[in-house]
């Protein structure tokens, strides 16, 4: 697990200074290559995932299995009521959000936590805000089962896929060679090669990096400087400005319980490690503006707040009225290009297509 560094005297110093000292005109060519060194620009597209150093290669993405993919993720009837789609909590047209403090599942329950966005989640090293899931397949498995969620089962939902002449055509096309391509795994599979579709390149930030220093103004570029010498950049950095790994929320001060539930202990509950007690995966930052609430617990709604949390809960210290709406300033610039999205047909339901169940 990795831990927050402490501040540097400089960072210390800049969070002390007068908002009147940081308005300097600002060397973009400088703090462009201060950046490159911090973070990564979101490519234009991808062609395959899981590259690793064994696999250079990856898994290709396929126009079947992204097309699958997207039937699947807008299908409600993959959840038992027949009402609640991967679409309900992961709204294209929200950030990748609900917009709610927590998502309500089967029975209108709600769920323990806030739902991340699954815009460029393809970027993050594990999924959930505990990290439990390594990848996007293996997520996409966790809220079909969840009674709190879609309440269904991996043999009822093969047995909806099968009873629909289209989806098993689908499904033959996008693993082709395998005796028995309905399957939960291929369902998971699917999916996550639509999500890696759902990323958001040329934000103003992105055309930065790439050097056009018009792409982002003063106050923007401020905020740039101010996240990465104040310290955010300890847990907030690479492509995706976080996702990468697990901190302790309140490393120098616990915000409130509101903020910070007494109940979910975070990695904890999957490490079962006492150093693991309310830690949890760094939010990535990408597309921020849109996607209140803020924090696992949902109860933060402006983002100016959010941030004045986190540099007291986190970083120690209190940025001044001037970093603070400059950061926020940088954090709009952080939006990327949305996914448009054409809503699938879906495939009509047969006789043998099991019936919802009541919520």
């Amino acid at each position: 697990m990795k831990f927050v560094p402490l501040l540097t005297a400089t960072s210390l110093a800049l969070a002390a200074l007068p908002a009147s000292a940081q308005t300097a005109a600002i060397d973009s060519s400088a703090l462009r290559e201060e950046a490159k060194g911090v973070f990564e620009a979101i490519p234009a597209n991808l062609s395959a995932i899981k590259q690793t150093d064994e696999d250079p290669q990856g898994v290709a993405l396929t126009p079947e299995k992204i097309e699958l993919g997207k039937v699947l993720f807008f299908d409600p009837r993959m959840s038992r009521s027949g009402l609640i789609s991967c679409q309900t909590c992961h709204n294209v047209g929200l950030g990748g959000v609900d917009g709610l403090p927590t998502s309500v599942g089967h029975g209108w329950q709600k769920g323990p936590r806030n739902a991340p966005t699954m815009l460029n989640a393809i970027f993050n090293a594990a999924q959930f805000w505990d990290g439990r899931a390594p990848d996007l397949a293996e997520q996409a498995k966790g809220p079909v089962q969840a009674s709190v969620e879609m309440s269904n089962t991996p043999d009822e939902l093969v047995k909806t896929i099968n009873s629909m002449p289209e989806y098993v055509t689908a499904f033959q096309n996008a693993f082709p060679g395998e005796n028995d391509p309905v399957s939960f795994d291929n369902f998971a599979a699917a999916i996550e090669q639509f999500e890696a579709t759902l990323i958001t390149p040329n934000s103003p930030f992105d055309r930065f990096l790439a050097g056009d220093d018009a792409a982002m103004d003063e106050a923007q570029k401020r905020g740039l400087q101010a996240f990465m010498e104040t310290g955010c950049t300890a847990c907030h950095y690479g492509i995706n400005l976080g996702g990468q790994d697990y901190y302790p929320f309140g490393l120098v001060a616990k915000p409130g319980a509101e903020v910070l539930p007494v109940g979910d202990t975070g990695r904890f509950e999957v490490t079962k490690t006492v150093d693991d007690e309310y830690v949890f995966r760094a939010a990535p930052l990408r597309n921020v503006a849109l996607t209140a609430p803020y924090f696992h617990s949902g109860v933060v709604w402006d983002l100016k707040e959010a941030v004045q949390i986190m540099s007291s809960s986190q970083l120690g210290t209190e940025l001044n009225p001037q970093q603070v709406d400059d950061i926020v300033a940088f954090l709009s610039a952080v939006t990327g290009e949305q996914p448009q999205i054409v809503h699938p047909i879906l495939p009509v339901r047969t006789d043998a297509t099991p019936l919802p169940a009541p919520m």
